[in-house]
């Protein structure tokens, strides 16, 4: 069995959206670090790109002395019921989880003017990216304190995957844009809530990203990289998420909790 910090039980990790894109670059970081792997998504198992992925994923463990464990769960993070049924799942493949990392997010279903908006698509969003991570945290964190009050002294964490555009404005994808500055905001208020708990929470902030949700906008942001928009003058990739939250992880920065890792290439840095 492998052993957490003090040599106390498995080290166990919930990601959300963890077959694909950056939940895939931040899963295969986290297991080549020894975690056992609670991957969830909206598709099932039996769909022939989640199963691949799953099993590529896996396959990077084997090596392992002892390798860990990796399970894929279907859960729709903004169905209340689905998200009890993944975590009972859990519960019982798995144990205690020691970090979660709300990862799972939609671009905008329709990219339209603010004055065009749609509440339906407002509403589909936020339930998936906002409302869907926030209940499953406070669910989670449940369990962490239980854990935690029974004598757990492993350490406890949470990380949330938000995006440059919780503070940079994008009047097409309002709702997307508002959903990420809800991200950031539910991070202080559960770094806040938990720190008593010994349970760090931590955001980090991507830049544009190299996966299929950008693919629509890749000539876009090419263009855009090439006339100086990111200082290190590339995109990112879910490899460079990955590295970010292995090391929030490990525990690098565990006095930092509530903090912003930017990831951004330096996109964001005010210049003149």
């Amino acid at each position: 069995m492998q052993k957490t910090e003090g040599g106390i039980g498995m080290k166990t990790a919930i990601v959300t959206g963890g077959a694909r894109g950056i939940g895939r670059g931040i899963a295969e970081h986290l297991l080549a670090e020894g975690w056992s792997l609670a991957l969830c998504g909206s598709k099932s198992l039996e769909d022939p790109a989640v199963a691949q992925a799953v099993e590529e994923i896996s396959a990077l463990g084997t090596s392992q002395e002892e390798p860990p464990k990796v399970r894929y769960f279907q859960c729709d993070v903004s169905d209340p019921q689905a998200r009890e049924s993944m975590l009972s799942a859990v519960d019982s493949e798995f144990g205690t989880v020691h970090l979660l990392v709300n990862n799972a997010g939609v671009g905008a279903r329709v990219r339209a003017d603010v004055l065009d908006m749609t509440e339906e698509n407002y509403e589909w969003l936020m339930k998936i990216n906002l409302q869907g991570p926030f209940f499953l945290t406070q669910a989670v964190a449940r369990r962490m304190i239980a854990a935690r009050e029974a004598g757990e002294k492993a350490p406890f964490a949470v990380i949330n995957t938000s995006s440059i555009s919780s503070t940079a404005a994008s009047i097409s994808r309002g709702e997307y844009c508002i959903s990420k500055a809800g991200i950031s905001m539910a991070t202080k208020l559960w770094a806040v809530r938990l720190a008593e708990h010994d349970i760090q929470v931590y955001e980090i902030r991507p830049g544009i990203i190299k996966t299929d949700m950008t693919a629509a906008v890749t000539e876009k942001y090419d263009r855009l990289i090439a006339d100086g928009l990111v200082i290190q003058n590339r995109w990112g990739f879910p490899d460079d998420i990955g590295r970010a939250a292995a090391m929030l992880a490990r525990g690098d920065l565990r006095y930092s909790t509530g903090q912003v890792l930017m990831v951004d290439g330096g996109m964001l840095i005010e210049r003149l």
